[in-house]
């Protein structure tokens, strides 16, 4: 079983690292994670994980029992037999192989979910983006035909304000004349009254 258990870990620990680096293998280990979870695929991982867990209990459960036995015995003083050292580390090995097996596992899950909701993200960002570079070329093009006819309002607008700044220069003009005039025939009245 502790071969069994070493070929699982390895596994699992070359399916992190495949989905932790963006390569192909990536790819390859998402489609064949998604397939997975797809139909009875859960079930399956689940009761698998089950077992695991039960027979983690038993180890762990084995290990206790061993201990207590080698406490138990007064003539041992507490020391345990060559025996129960051996069935004990066997125990202990068995018990973490098939603890971070577990763990994998879950990190695998998590990697997997994270993945996928990043490509989800992705694409809606790509869509936001798309229908963000669509809507200023629609106000680029919108405001160059919108100011099509703008234009014709804009350049009679200046030829008018043109013929109301030379109106007004006409005028200014003409009062300066009229001020001269004043001005001339206010001397001229007052040459009179001298």
């Amino acid at each position: 079983m502790i071969q069994l258990l070493f070929t699982v870990l390895a596994a699992e620990a070359a399916l992190v690292v495949a989905l932790l680096f963006k390569t192909p293998l990536r790819r390859l280990a998402v489609l064949a994670l998604d397939g997975l979870k797809r139909g009875r695929g859960p079930v399956m991982v689940r009761t698998v994980a089950a077992t695991v867990l039960v027979v983690l209990a038993s180890s762990v459960h084995s290990m206790t029992k061993i201990r207590g036995r080698a406490a138990g015995e007064l003539d041992s003083a507490g020391v345990l037999t060559p025996t129960d050292q051996v069935l004990l580390a066997r125990h202990l090995l068995e018990t973490s192989l098939m603890g971070y097996s577990l763990f994998l596992a879950l990190v695998i899950d998590r990697l997997h979910h994270y993945i996928r909701e990043i490509r989800g993200l992705k694409k809606n960002l790509d869509e936001v983006s798309k229908q963000n570079k669509a809507l200023e070329e629609a106000k680029l093009l919108g405001r160059s035909d919108e100011s099509n006819p703008y234009k014709k309002d804009i350049a009679s607008l200046n030829e008018e304000i043109q013929k109301l700044k030379l109106k007004l220069k006409e005028k200014a003009d003409k009062v300066k004349d009229a001020e001269a005039k004043a001005l001339a025939a206010q001397k001229q009245s007052e040459g009179l009254q001298l």
